[in-house]
């Protein structure tokens, strides 16, 4: 006991309990809440996404939730050591780390387009709220008081008349231009085979990105527990003050309901499943490693039943809020461009840098809460950067002691800066095919069957005794929702979830572009690497 305590000492502790719960809602509550569940839900129907959302919650996230902050707390280690529990498993422990790996490197391609974003809003007019006629500005742009027709007469060469032709005109807002022609200008790529040229100003801001998490993990959880105290309060300040004003726009109301009302047909499809799926892993965290890791700096006797549900619960209830926020901004403008709500904007990433941008040009001294609001989405960005890239680091050092903990600035330095130079490919004009193969892969297939084994070890393998673990430090053993969950549902779900997708597959497309076929295969491989991990240490382990 004296040297597990001189251990855990020597790795590092969270100064306080408060210092573990507000990482692990600032782990939680990120860009997956306010960026990727809106557009999920936009892409799905609305309603019909919140739907499996919640199902997924239930019999999935919480109960995989409580597993990872049982694990990492129990044994004090990372991701790969903790899986002394059963070791011909530790392969799993290497899936979580190649996860976080491959999400983190995409994940401060957002982090930069939000620096990129508050970097423009120190000018004197929000450059994406200007009228149309801007270098970045196409023919399709429209400015709100144009009419959804334009009147042409031809003239009638058999009467020598003129005839009218009515042309109708799809409106597109200008923060939709400044997004897609002057941000990533993707209007200058062809495809994913055509990246174009760097965009230099974007790769300034990427490089910004990794130095500031370098920075905050220079010293492990003794600098980033101190950070949360504000990323991890500061943005429900901003979505509240967004969410009064987006409600009294014109036009809110259609978006709201818009977003509450189920199409019920969306339901039979494969992809609100698997997007139901993937979204409350990226969520929660879980199955990427963080919160085993963040566990892993806990006291022995801390409560992780009541952590688990005050994460899962308020983290879950965060994303349906930010969906309000966005889905209020929307609807006012569907009414200002007269277009229904589901045609307003291109479905995609871009949603939040679309709509968020629209929403605080609304507000008074639209420039201060611009610069607000994008310093909200770094900071959100940032909490669970941190944990993903402090995974990585963490895995390594708890297997290598001896070899990395004496240099671990350094080795925290080579992680960045191999991360960065492999999200360069994400800032040129073609960029974002990359960014979309990186987010439709990395954490898809991997993910489901990665988390579908842990539970089955957890409750099968490790069984009976992983309850008495638990009951060892928080006094009381699990209830019959967990262990039912872990023996049976859960399970069950992520392999229903896994085989249905699969079957149900189509090639990953952005807008009307379809990628070819050698993007789609490179994809699968790249979501298939952290599952071979397993079987692949398995054999490593039995010929030792």
């Amino acid at each position: 006991e004296l040297d597990e305590a001189e251990d855990r000492e020597e790795r590092g502790m969270w100064a306080n309990q408060a210092e573990f719960l507000l990482s692990c809602i600032g782990y939680c509550v990120g860009l997956g809440n306010v960026w990727r569940f809106p557009y999920l839900a936009y892409d799905n129907g609305g309603g019909s996404f919140i739907i499996p959302y919640l199902i997924m919650l239930t019999f999935c996230g919480i109960p995989l939730f409580m597993i990872e902050l049982a694990l990492g707390q129990f044994s004090g280690y990372g991701v790969i050591t903790a899986w002394r529990a059963s070791p011909i498993f530790k392969g799993i422990g290497y899936g979580m780390m190649v996860v976080s790996f491959l999400v983190a490197i995409y994940y401060n391609v957002i982090i930069a387009w939000s620096l990129f974003y508050m970097f423009a809003s120190f000018q004197s007019v929000l450059p994406w709220t200007s009228s149309c006629g801007k270098d970045w500005n196409v023919n399709s742009c429209v400015q709100t008081n144009d009419p959804i027709y334009t009147t042409t007469y031809l003239p009638d060469e058999i009467n020598g008349t003129f005839a009218s032709n009515i042309t109708k005109v799809k409106r597109i807002s200008s923060s939709e231009e400044y997004w897609r022609n002057r941000v990533l200008r993707i209007n200058k790529s062809e495809g994913i085979g055509d990246p174009g040229t760097v965009l230099w100003d974007l790769v300034l801001c990427l490089l910004l990105a990794w130095l500031i998490v370098f920075f905050c993990l220079i010293k492990g959880v003794k600098s980033s527990g101190k950070v949360v105290y504000f990323t991890a309060t500061f943005p429900y300040i901003i979505l509240i003050i967004l969410l009064v004003r987006g409600c009294t726009l014109d036009g809110a109301r259609r978006g709201i309901v818009f977003y509450v009302t189920p199409k019920w047909d969306k339901l039979r499809t494969a992809k609100v499943w698997k997007d139901a799926a993937t979204q409350i892993f990226y969520s929660l965290g879980t199955s990427f490693g963080g919160l085993l890791t963040f566990a892993s700096y806990n006291k022995f006797r801390n409560n992780i039943y009541r952590d688990t549900l005050i994460v899962a619960i308020g983290n879950c209830a965060t994303s349906v809020f930010a969906g309000f926020v966005i889905f209020s901004v929307i609807g006012h403008m569907a009414y200002k461009l007269n277009l229904n709500v589901e045609d307003v904007v291109n479905q995609g990433p871009g949603l939040a840098f679309i709509i968020y941008p629209e929403a605080v040009s609304l507000l008074p001294a639209p420039q201060l809460w611009s610069i607000l609001f994008f310093f909200m989405l770094l900071t959100l960005g940032l909490d669970s950067q941190f944990a993903m890239v402090e995974t990585v680091i963490t895995g390594f050092m708890d297997e290598f002691p001896k070899l990395l903990r004496p240099y671990k600035t350094l080795f925290t330095a080579g992680i960045c800066t191999v991360c960065f130079l492999m999200g360069i490919l994400m800032v040129t004009e073609g960029g974002l095919y990359w960014f979309e193969l990186y987010n439709w892969y990395s954490a898809y297939y991997g993910l489901l069957i990665n988390s579908l084994i842990l539970s089955i070890v957890a409750a099968w393998g490790y069984g009976d005794v992983f309850c008495s673990d638990i009951k060892m430090m928080i006094g009381f053993n699990p209830n019959w929702y967990f262990r039912i969950n872990w023996m049976f549902i859960t399970p069950g779900l992520l392999l229903f979830v896994i085989i249905y997708s699969g079957i149900n597959s189509v090639p990953i497309s952005v807008g009307g572009y379809v990628y070819p076929k050698w993007a789609d295969d490179l994809g699968l491989c790249m979501s298939v690497t952290c599952v071979a991990l397993i079987p692949i240490y398995m054999v490593y382990r039995i010929i030792r």
